[in-house]
Formats: structure tokens, sequence, C-alpha cells
């Protein structure tokens, strides 16, 4: 499957839950990524941060690259980097499906970066922390193949989520095409990922109220059946 197709099953089987393996065990990656297949995820989100940009260092292009090679899942990276256009290549090379990046630090170039993206074929995305406007993406919501919410500001996992993120959702998925895909990150779990999707979030970021349960999949599944829409 070409990296651009995964885009558009993800829309199909929308809301979609994206471990953020950030809160898995990185001494047995392996055995994370066969617990997650097992409980049935359908692509991992990964969290790149560089110390600079925000205050947390994580990995890089190694670890991706690593992941790689333990799934065919979709693989979801979030730059949280200064100058990305840097790195877009490299991260492309790792084996990124997708690729978002901070429009706080990207800046003027961001709709440059984001063409760059999507001309190696990856999915294109764009992100704001939740003190940025939302009508800072608004530029972008027919460039983007995602534009990223966040909840909690970047950088460190465990925060409390922040409501503001639900007023952008509803705001972009009132503008927005319906082909571009909303995601959140930042405090989703049971007590709020309902309100993410009835705010029109496709795609649920979600790390410690998956990796902080024994049992994987009924984590999951759990948060699937909370995360369904009121009629």
């Amino acid at each position: 499957m070409s990296r651009r197709s995964h885009l558009a099953r993800l829309r199909q089987q929308a809301p979609v839950i994206l471990p953020s393996v950030l809160s898995s065990d990185f001494s047995d990656m392996r055995g994370e990524v066969e617990k997650l297949e097992a409980a049935g995820v359908q692509a991992l989100h990964l969290d790149v941060m560089d110390g600079n940009f925000v205050p947390n260092l994580t990995y890089g292009m190694p670890i991706v690259a690593a992941f790689r090679k333990l799934t065919e899942l979709p693989l979801d990276v979030h730059l949280m980097i200064e100058n990305p256009e840097r790195y877009i290549r490299q991260f492309y090379e790792a084996g990124a499906d997708i690729i978002t990046i901070h429009e706080e630090a990207a800046g003027s170039d961001t709709g440059k970066i984001l063409e760059e993206i999507k001309s190696l074929g990856c999915g294109a995305g764009v992100t704001i922390n939740p003190d940025i406007p939302v009508e800072r993406v608004l530029p972008f919501v027919d460039k983007a193949d995602l534009i990223l919410i966040m909840s909690v500001n970047a950088g460190f996992g465990g925060q409390a989520f922040n409501p503001v993120a639900l007023e952008k959702l509803k705001t972009l998925r009132e503008v927005a095409p319906p082909e571009l895909l909303l995601e959140v990150d930042g405090g989703v779990n049971l007590e709020t990922v309902q309100a993410c999707t009835e705010a029109g979030a496709d795609l649920l970021v979600i790390g410690s109220a998956i990796f902080n349960q024994s049992d994987y999949g009924a984590a999951i599944d759990e948060l699937y059946r909370t995360a369904q829409v009121s009629n």
C-alpha cells in the first residue's frame, strides 16, 4: 500500500485511535507493537521532540526507522522541532507515512513544506499548540491532508485536556473540505474522547489511557465504545 493511500483508509475508518508510542515500553518495542497489532490498531503516532522547540527531547529518525522495521502499520510522525524543513526527507526515508509540522515553527514556509511532504508521497499535516488561534491554520485547509489540534502544550505526556481544542475542531469541521483529516492530541481519554469525536475529530492520539492499562485491546475497545458520537 502506498503511503498516501493510507490517508484514504484512515478517512474511511474514522474515528481512528492512534496509540502514542511515546508512552510505550521502549525496552520491548517489538512486544509493544505486537500487542498493539493484536488489539487491532490502525496506525501508530510518533512524537519527535528536539529540546528546543519544546522543552523535552525524545527521539529522531532511528526510532522511526526501528518502528518501520517492526510493523507495516502507517506511522504518523509529529515533528515538534525547529526548522522542520531540514529534516523532511530524512523522516520520509526513515519510514514516515504522515509528517506533521508546527505552524509556529515553520511560519511563512508552512505551505512550501506541506508541498514538499506531499511531493515525497507522504501525508502532510500541520498543527498548532493550544494558545495559538485556529486562524493560523485556516489557510492550509485546502493544502494539508491533516490538521492536528493540540489539546495540551507540545512537549510532555500526561497533561490535562484543554477544551479550547474542541472549539478549534468545530471551527475547522465547518470550513474544511470533507477529505481533510482532523486529529487531536493530548489528554484524550475516557473522559474526553467522546467530546473530541462530537467536535469533529477523525484521529484520536492516545497515550496514557492505553499504555497505563494491562490489556491494550480492552482499553482500546472501551475507548472506541465511549468515542461513539451520540445521535
